[in-house]
């Protein structure tokens, strides 16, 4: 593979990350050549050496979509950002997914169940409209399952945003173990 294929594959494997940061790690591989064919290597050896521009191209996009989720942290980036790791390896879809798949579950729940217990007054009236018999124990059981979920709703935001925090570090560590590996490849 010479230069012009190299960045071509490249670019058209890049097409996902912002256009400036693109630009300029294209920049970065094309000085990678000239200083190689100024060494006395051919473009073929250059490429060679730099490894392959689809692996290069997931590494950088599994970086690109972290720190996009770093800065947001929205659920789109976070999701975007798990996709990119796991597609670094096979290896990675056990060792990402599965905790992924845990977290969002623990999460998920703690918020269906603080959603559950902030409605159960509501579900309490209801009961009472369509059988028209009222028991006070109903109530007040209702009334403390309102304030537990309202007390775990609070909880749940801050939970939420500490594991976000957890899994995009455990990303970037993810990210940064295959680097590691593949370069002594």
């Amino acid at each position: 593979m010479n230069k012009r294929e190299f960045l071509i594959t490249l670019e058209a494997e890049l097409k996902d990350i912002d256009k400036q940061e693109r630009m300029e790690l294209l920049q970065d591989y094309e000085a990678h050549f000239e200083f190689g064919l100024e060494e006395g290597k051919t473009e073929e050896e250059i490429a060679k050496d730099l490894g392959s521009p689809r692996g290069i191209a997931k590494e950088v996009k599994a970086s690109y979509h972290i720190e996009q989720a770093k800065g947001d942290g929205g659920i789109q980036n976070i999701l975007q950002a798990t996709l990119a790791v796991i597609g670094l390896g096979l290896f990675n879809l056990i060792i990402v997914l599965g905790p992924f798949l845990a977290l969002v579950s623990i999460i998920f729940s703690g918020w269906i169940v603080s959603f559950a217990g902030i409605i159960s007054p509501f579900l309490v009236l209801i009961d009472i409209f369509i059988t028209s018999s009222f028991e006070l124990v109903n109530l007040f059981a209702a009334i403390l399952f309102c304030g537990l979920g309202l007390l775990l709703l609070v909880a749940m935001m801050y939970v939420t945003k500490f594991m976000k925090k957890i899994f995009i570090r455990y990303l970037s560590y993810n990210v940064s173990i295959v680097k590691g590996g593949m370069k002594g490849d």
